[in-house]
C-alpha cells in the first residue's frame, strides 16, 4: 500500500543542511536544486519510527495487547538497525539486520506550488533568519553568544510512503504515530516547528 500525507506547518521550522553561510547565518535549511526547502523522507521516517516504537511499548507494557504481529510488519516496514534486541535482551548481529521495504520520498511543497515559486523567482520568500542570544543570570547577554539561524516559513508540504503493508491494523497504527508528531527540526522546545500530519490518499 502506498500512502500520501500532508505536514502542515503553523511555526517557523529549521530542518539543517548543516551548512553555514559564512559569518553571517551559522545554520541553513536544506533545500532543493531550485532553493526551495523541503524534508528528507529520512527524517520523517525515524520520527515516524520512534512513535510506532513509543506506541507498541505502550501497548505491551500497560494494555497487555498482543501485538507481535503489529510488530512483525513495524520491522518489514522500518527494518532492523543498532540498537534493536532479540526478546532475550542479547544484540542482533549485524547479519540479521535487513534494510525495510518501505521508501519514504522526500516531503516538498505541491508541485504546482513549486513551479510557480521557481517561475516567479519568488524563492528567497520561503526563508528568513532568526537571532537568539545566551543570557547570564543578571539578564545580560552573554558574549559571543549570538547566533543566527535560517529558518523555513510556515508552510503546508506534501510527502509519500510506498510500500506498505495492506494491514488495516498496521495502517491504523501509522496513523496513530503521525499524530504523535507535534514538532519537527530543530529547536523544537523553542517554539520552532510546530506541526500536524494528515494521510490525504491511499493506494493499494
Amino acid at each position: 500500500m502506498d500512502i500520501v500525507y500532508k505536514v502542515k506547518f503553523f511555526t517557523d521550522w529549521h530542518c539543517g543542511s548543516g551548512l553555514a553561510a559564512g559569518a553571517d547565518v551559522d545554520a541553513l535549511v536544506i533545500k532543493d536544486d531550485k532553493g526551495i526547502p523541503y524534508i528528507p523522507g529520512k527524517t520523517v521516517k525515524g520520527l515516524l519510527r520512534e512513535a510506532m516504537e513509543d506506541i507498541l511499548a505502550f501497548k505491551r507494557d500497560h494494555i497487555g495487547a498482543d501485538y507481535e504481529k503489529e510488530k512483525e510488519l513495524f520491522i518489514e516496514t522500518f527494518g532492523y538497525y543498532d540498537g534493536v534486541t532479540e526478546e532475550t535482551g542479547a544484540p542482533l548481529q549485524r547479519a540479521e539486520m535487513k534494510r525495510g521495504k518501505a521508501f519514504f520520498t522526500n516531503v516538498e511543497l505541491p508541485e504546482a506550488e513549486r513551479e510557480y515559486i521557481e517561475s516567479e523567482s519568488l524563492q528567497r520568500f520561503m526563508c528568513r533568519d532568526i537571532s537568539s542570544t545566551a543570557i547570564d543570570e543578571n539578564g545580560v547577554a552573554k558574549e559571543h553568544s549570538l547566533r543566527k539561524m535560517e529558518v523555513s516559513v510556515p508552510c503546508a508540504l506534501e510527502g509519500k510512503i510506498l510500500g506498505l503493508p495492506d494491514d488495516a491494523k498496521f495502517q491504523g497504527l501509522i496513523k496513530d504515530a503521525m499524530s504523535y508528531i507535534k514538532r519537527m527540526g530543530q529547536n523544537r522546545n523553542r517554539g520552532l516547528g510546530r506541526c500536524s500530519f494528515s494521510i490525504t490518499e491511499q493506494k493499494q
